[in-house]
């Protein structure tokens, strides 16, 4: 079943950024990228335990038309396929902290469990 364009009516200005930003993964995959600036489809992957290949490439589709990532295909055998924020998406990325902060003082306040943070792959 084809997905809806996201396009509106939206009620107000949080509807339409939630739109954006909707899913499990969305803002991990903004915050991964946020960090390491790059990364390959593989290193997204294992950065997001528990992310579907299906899921991972819906989202970043999703994440692309909506102008947040960028998708750079290099013509190589095997291709290698990068991406990275655009600036709209670390526009984003930057509406998001606050949204963060309060996340981790829930986290702090309640004393609820966190995912251990994973080294990154040299």
């Amino acid at each position: 079943m084809a997905r809806a364009p996201r396009n509106g009516p939206y009620i107000c200005g949080i509807d339409a950024a939630l739109d954006v930003v909707s899913g499990k993964w969305k803002g991990l995959i903004l915050w991964e990228l946020e960090a390491h600036r790059v990364r390959r489809f593989a290193e997204l992957r294992r950065a997001l335990p528990g992310v579907s290949e299906k899921m991972l490439t819906q989202h970043l589709r999703e994440m692309e038309q909506d102008g947040l990532v960028h998708r750079e295909v290099h013509a190589e055998v095997p291709p290698r396929v990068e991406y990275s924020l655009t600036e709209h998406g670390r526009t984003l990325n930057r509406a998001l902290a606050p949204l963060g902060l309060w996340g981790a003082e829930r986290v702090r306040r309640e004393g609820l469990a966190t995912a251990p943070l994973l080294e990154a792959a040299p």
